[in-house]
């Protein structure tokens, strides 16, 4: 399941930091999570033939991706695991805890408030709002929902740069109109609408029906006489 590139950038666009692609970018997550893996069974070091065993990216082009991280790893040895994954973390921004504010506790809402992954990869949610009196003021995950209202409080106080929309279509953009004017940054769209947001906002957006859509079309093609 992949949202499209970030609002007004292209796939071969290159990001702060680093001198690396959107899909490098896109591609680090990826390798993280291996990381991860590879470090509870106690591995100190990988080889990128088995990074890319573990991921499914061919390993001429880990060794690519991970060469604009620095020179970590050697021919012969690989890369230490650690040092990798620190590496990987600090160019997405996640070697300090990143505070996210969840919008919208309905079904989707709720079972993304209590989902421990987050967590596991350095993202916490702060917070999580409602417009839904009968909802506010019920635990969430770890939190207790808050009213729409308090929005621009709420991202004040937890000085949050990435928001969640969970919320309906025809609520998005107004609500996203007001976590960018409260500061936030990068926003992960569930809403199954396009957002317009300004200049150096990213927006990720995950429409879980058109991904469906998209895999019953494989799904028949592979049917087609």
């Amino acid at each position: 399941m992949t949202g499209g590139p970030p609002t007004g950038s292209g796939p071969e666009a290159r990001t702060a930091g680093p001198s690396l692609s959107r899909r490098t970018v896109g591609r680090l997550p990826v390798y993280l999570r291996a990381l991860a893996a590879l470090a509870a069974e106690g591995a100190t070091r990988v080889s990128s033939v088995v990074l890319a065993e573990r991921t499914g990216v061919g390993s001429p082009l880990v060794r690519r991706d991970l060469a604009g991280l620095g020179h970590l790893g050697r021919p012969g040895v690989g890369y230490p695991v650690g040092a990798l994954q620190r590496a990987i973390s600090q160019v997405l921004g996640l070697a300090e805890d990143q505070p996210v504010v969840l919008v919208g506790a309905g079904h989707l809402g709720s079972a993304l408030a209590g989902y421990d992954g987050f967590v596991e990869r350095g993202l916490r949610i702060c917070a999580v709002l409602d417009a839904d009196p009968r909802v506010i003021g019920q635990a969430r995950g770890p939190s207790v929902v808050r009213s729409m209202d308090d929005l621009e409080e709420v991202v004040s106080d937890t000085r949050a740069r990435l928001a969640i929309l969970a919320v309906p279509a025809g609520a998005a953009q107004s609500l996203a109109d007001r976590l960018v004017a409260a500061g936030i940054q990068g926003v992960l769209n569930f809403a199954p609408v396009e957002l317009t947001v300004p200049q150096g906002v990213s927006v990720r957006a995950v429409d879980l029906s058109t991904e469906l859509q998209i895999l019953a079309f494989h799904q028949a093609a592979l049917h087609v006489d």
